[in-house]
């Protein structure tokens, strides 16, 4: 009995070993297949072929009617509204709405509204915006926005981009923004970087900056500290120190800026503000003419340039533009390259004047009398239209301050 009793006892455990080992032995391969990278197919989570399980899986490949919910992704993943991968992401992610991606992205977001994620290396394209929480090494396309914190590659976008720190390249339709950037912005209205510019801002509105080494072009006004190259603005230009300015007006912390009185060959009498660097300033007048009856009243802007400096005298270059109004039927336009040879007085007076020639063209007999030494002149066969070509002269005072 006793023996019996045994015997089954031993069966009995033998047989609760196996089953105990085949329980391990079965949940150490699914640990085994848990850790290794799956395919995923569904609908939406957790409607999958990994169930509620997706958001603790790796997949290499992921399709998704709907949206797909994973820990990670290294290879391609597709769904048709909306990719969430709770860590990194590698390889291709495509969506019809958005993807988010909870750490790094290696490889290509593609998106017809928005990508979020941490850090980026590769390309992210989105029909909205792409925003990065991270650091960029790439490049980044969408149809509004684009944010990051450093920005190695180039943002392009419909409205605006912004990056903390940025080497390469920004362009957007409307406005960029960066602290600092080793590289250059091209926006339709404006560029902001709150500190150094090693390159260019290009801009059809305002590029403002801390201290640039390059260049800034703006449809308006520029503004920044120092700048070690040009600064060209359909008007105006700000700056501590600049020694190209190209604009009407130039508002330079260690440039010249003067008040000047001119008369011309034509009895147009001009008070006349120039301002710039040591070599390049912008020239804005208003004046009379004394010797027409009706086109008197004058305006005058132009560019002109500081060359040859020895000591008190310099040769000054200028390019203006001037016009005679009565605010009338009547319209003169002459266009002057004038050479000045200049001598200061006392380091604040300044006496200029020299030779010009000019380019007019003009619908009134007053404005083609002005001159009757023409070197080359034309009438207009279907118009009142003359224009000519002649030598003029230049003189007057500035005082510099």
């Amino acid at each position: 009995m006793r023996i019996s009793t045994y015997s089954n006892l031993l069966k009995n455990f033998g047989l609760s070993g196996v089953v105990i080992a085949s329980f391990f032995a079965a949940n150490t391969l699914q640990a085994q297949n848990y850790n290794r990278p799956k395919v995923n197919i569904g609908l939406v989570y957790p409607i999958s072929t990994n169930g509620t399980q997706a958001a603790a899986d790796t997949n290499v490949f992921s399709l998704n009617a709907i949206a797909g919910l994973s820990a990670e992704e290294q290879g391609v993943a597709i769904a048709g509204f909306s990719n969430v991968v709770k860590n990194n992401a590698t390889g291709v992610v495509v969506s019809g709405f958005s993807n988010h991606i909870g750490k790094k992205t290696d490889g290509v977001l593609v998106a017809g509204f928005a990508n979020t994620y941490g850090a980026g290396k590769g390309f992210q394209v989105s029909g909205f915006s792409n925003v990065s929480t991270g650091n960029v090494e790439g490049a980044q396309f969408a149809g509004f926005l684009n944010t990051a914190q450093e920005l190695r590659g180039a943002q392009f976008a419909g409205f605006s981009n912004h990056a903390t720190t940025i080497e390469g390249t920004q362009f957007a339709g409307f406005v960029n923004t960066a602290k600092g950037i080793d590289g250059s912005q091209f926006a339709g209205f404006g560029n902001t970087s709150r500190s150094l510019v090693s390159g260019s801002q290009l801009a059809g509105f305002i590029n403002t900056a801390g201290d640039v080494e390059g260049s800034q072009v703006a449809g308006f006004i520029n503004i920044a500290r120092k700048v070690k190259g040009a600064q060209i603005a359909g008007f105006i230009n700000i700056a501590d120190s600049s020694d190209c300015p190209i604009g009407i007006i130039n508002i330079i912390r260690n440039g010249e800026k003067s008040i000047g009185f001119s008369i011309d060959e034509t009895q147009t009498a001009m008070l006349s503000f120039r301002s710039g660097g040591k070599i390049m300033y912008g020239i804005l007048g208003v004046g009379y003419n004394f010797k027409n009856e009706d086109e008197v009243y004058a305006m005058e802007a132009g560019l002109g340039a500081h060359l040859l400096p020895l000591g008190a005298f310099r040769f000054n270059t200028e390019a203006t533009f001037q016009t005679l109004e009565s605010f009338n039927f009547g319209e003169y336009f002459k266009t002057s390259l004038k050479l000045m040879p200049s001598l200061r007085i006392a380091g604040k007076v300044e006496l200029f004047g020299g030779t010009s020639l000019n380019f007019i063209n003009t619908n009134t007999t007053e404005g083609k009398n002005l001159s009757n030494h023409y070197i080359w002149e034309r009438q207009h066969r279907w118009s009142d239209n003359f224009s000519a070509l002649y030598i003029g002269y230049t003189a007057g005072i500035n005082l510099i301050f």
